[in-house]
């Protein structure tokens, strides 16, 4: 990286040597000007989309964030422009404004952290003033630093979607967000991950210190048992190899004296109907059960122990598990009454399309894969279809209150 490394506008000639060619093959060179990374893949990114709600349609937010981000040298220069993940929302939910929007779906899948800073001013976009995250050092004192500290910029209906992998700074916004009742968490259970670390340079290499503990306003620790979501969705990792307690020696969870802090009481007496109906709905989806069985038939892959050496022994074993997922993909397509794929090349070349893998020329035919696709994010698609619920329960909720005031 070094060596690819210098001057903005300079060129730099990478050889490359194909895997496919061997040792002795013959390489190409290719030459690149450098410039600078921008890494837009990371950054936070909204979309719109309908969901269908009895016989209207809602326009949902989706807020889809990979990391806790901050541009700390464009800050520490003083850009009024510098990048941060509370501006770029910020700024999404500006432009959410002119949508029309009933909801939003913030998606923290696989989000492994981050900046704490930027986990304490996101909150902050949905919260009012109040404590987010208690940190407990390692000689018992307790600080409560993390506040947010300006009114709510989005009140309306919330919803966090994580998973296994979202870890850390995204277990302390989804956890502030749970405390203070501003919102549905749903998906898995997440890392676990609530300790802080701090590296300490050795003369060779370094040495990386626990000094401290997240604790929720709660009062919950995250470490180990993570956030709970208040409606659960199947993983697509295996909780006992992923995450804190799966390491042999885990800080263990633990509890501390909570805070005083509001509580909005958004979801108060709506997660039960909302699982009613989240059950009653995936019952009978073609995609939900297509995703139940792929899951199913990973878990029995993960579940082998043993693998044959001979090479033609192992080409028939992964013949098999393709021929099984073709069979599945099919079932699923003729449940929504959608013609099969024809052969084997055919479900080959959407699955390389759909994971981004390079295919034949012909590939370039294929239309651009959209931000958001639905079709194939049947977790994401019924966050959409619970947030949907959410609003319609809120909306008859906020009806009841304005025709019987004070209860009477």
């Amino acid at each position: 990286v070094d060596l690819i490394r210098g001057k903005k506008d300079s060129q730099v000639r990478l050889d490359i040597l194909p895997a496919t060619s061997g040792p002795a093959g013959s390489s190409y060179s290719v030459t690149i000007v450098r410039d600078q990374v921008k890494l837009e893949e990371q950054a936070a990114r909204g979309d719109v989309i309908t969901v269908p709600s009895g016989n209207a349609k809602l326009r949902l937010g989706i807020i889809t964030l990979p990391t806790f981000y901050m541009d700390f040298e464009a800050y520490r220069n003083r850009d009024e422009n510098f990048r941060s993940t509370t501006r770029d929302v910020y700024n999404i939910l500006q432009s959410f404004r002119g949508e029309n929007i009933d909801g939003i779906i913030l998606d923290l899948r696989n989000n492994g952290g981050g900046s704490l800073y930027e986990a304490t001013a996101l909150t902050d976009l949905f919260i009012d003033p109040g404590p987010v995250v208690q940190i407990r050092h390692a000689n018992g004192k307790v600080s409560l630093d993390q506040m947010a500290e300006h009114p709510a910029a989005y009140r309306g209906p919330l919803v966090v979607l994580i998973n296994r992998l979202s870890a850390s700074a995204s277990e302390i916004f989804a956890g502030a967000i749970q405390d203070y009742g501003r919102g549905l968490i749903v998906g898995t259970q997440s890392f676990g991950k609530g300790t802080v670390q701090v590296m300490t340079p050795l003369k060779q290499g370094q040495l990386k210190l626990t000094e401290s503990k997240f604790y929720r306003v709660s009062g919950d620790s995250t470490q180990e048992r993570g956030v709970v979501p208040d409606i659960v969705l199947p993983s697509l990792y295996d909780l006992k190899e992923i995450g804190d307690a799966s390491q042999d020696r885990v800080l263990h969870w633990d509890r501390i004296k909570p805070v005083d802090h509001d509580t909005y009481k958004n979801v108060d007496g709506l997660v039960a109907p909302l699982i009613q109906r989240h059950d009653a709905r995936v019952a009978t989806d073609a995609d939900w059960r297509y995703l139940l069985e792929t899951l199913k038939f990973a878990e029995q892959n993960r579940s082998i122990k043993e693998l044959p050496l001979k090479r033609a022994e192992r080409e028939r074993l992964d013949h098999e598990r393709e021929v099984a997922l073709f069979d599945l993909a099919n079932a699923q397509r003729k449940a929504k009454g959608e013609p099969a794929y024809a052969d084997l090349g055919a479900w080959r070349k959407e699955q390389d399309a759909l994971s981004g893998e390079p295919g034949d020329e012909s590939d370039a035919a294929l239309p651009a894969k959209p931000k958001i696709d639905l079709a194939h994010d049947p977790l994401l698609k019924e966050t959409g279809s619970i947030l949907g619920d959410y609003v319609g329960l809120l909306t008859k909720r906020r009806e009841a209150l304005a025709g019987n005031p004070a209860g009477s």
